[in-house]
């Protein structure tokens, strides 16, 4: 369809169409192209397989049952995107952790990691000033074993 759009624009003067038509055959290859990026994009993200993937759609981290830990990586959105991450983990990046507090259980074990444990131990401090009572600076992330 992509092609199709491209040739209109460049072909459009050879073919046999009034203006009204040329600009429905454009605009319907440009929805189809936005529409095809979007579901391109959804579809990378399923394609994963990876929860934390809905996890940050979502906005909130998932909740483990009771006794079960949680893994949370305090890095920035781009390093947990492009410098990879534990499948099993979380990210809520430092800067948003106060706010982001209440998606946490303050009785749940929560294992914080990072690129090499300074900002998990500043995201420990800060969780157990808010009164979480299982917290754990694991350091890096790739100290993480998923199970």
């Amino acid at each position: 369809m992509e092609s199709f759009a491209i040739n209109c624009l460049i072909n459009c003067n050879d073919m046999k169409m009034n203006k009204l038509n040329k600009l429905v055959v454009l605009a319907s290859g440009m929805l189809f192209l936005a529409a095809c990026g979007g579901a391109t994009k959804v579809a990378d993200s399923a394609a994963s397989g990876s929860q934390t993937a809905a996890v940050q759609e979502q906005g909130t981290a998932p909740q483990p049952k009771a006794g079960e830990t949680i893994v949370v990586d305090v890095r920035t959105v781009g390093e947990w995107d492009n410098d990879g991450h534990a499948n099993c983990s979380v990210n809520i990046p430092l800067d948003q952790l106060e706010a982001r507090m209440g998606e946490l259980k303050k009785d749940q074990k929560v294992v914080l990691v990072c690129r090499s444990g300074g900002r998990a131990g500043t995201a420990k401090q800060m969780l157990e000033g808010a009164g979480f009572t299982q917290v754990e600076n694991k350091g890096a992330w790739q100290n993480i074993e998923c199970k």
